[in-house]
């Protein structure tokens, strides 16, 4: 059984290997996400879908994990994402722009597997970026 923290730490290898088909592993099949871009995912499908056109629009993308705050079935993270921008994504074309914007996570565990993930992200410095 994974500690919450090594639970984290397999979330974010996940997306920096684009491995989404290990998400079952990790989350639970009905999690509720919330991703940095303001776009909701309910459901294990959701959420690989989301991730899909993530790293689709965002080539590179690299989750750097700054600090980490587990608490009994809650975490906090602040994260650091960095990529290149090379497919449509809110309403913008791609610019071949490279980016870098931080965000904070804040997950829930139950029974060995993250059930919640709330992403605040700094969309101001995103935006600009991608402009």
């Amino acid at each position: 059984m994974l500690t919450n923290k090594e639970l984290i730490r397999k979330y974010y290898d996940m997306w920096n290997k684009k491995e989404f088909d290990k998400a079952s592993e990790i989350l639970d099949e009905n999690i509720s996400f919330r991703g940095s871009l303001d776009i909701t995912a309910h459901g294990l499908d959701e959420f690989k879908e989301y991730a899909t056109m993530l790293t689709t629009a965002f080539g590179d993308l690299y989750h750097a994990v700054e600090i980490t705050v587990v608490e009994n079935s809650l975490a906090a993270v602040y994260v650091t994402y960095t990529g290149k921008h090379i497919g449509t994504i809110l309403g913008c074309e791609a610019t071949k722009n490279k980016f870098n914007y931080t965000g904070a996570a804040f997950f829930q565990f139950r029974n060995s597997k993250i059930v919640s993930i709330n992403v605040l992200g700094d969309l101001n410095s995103l935006y600009k970026q991608l402009h």
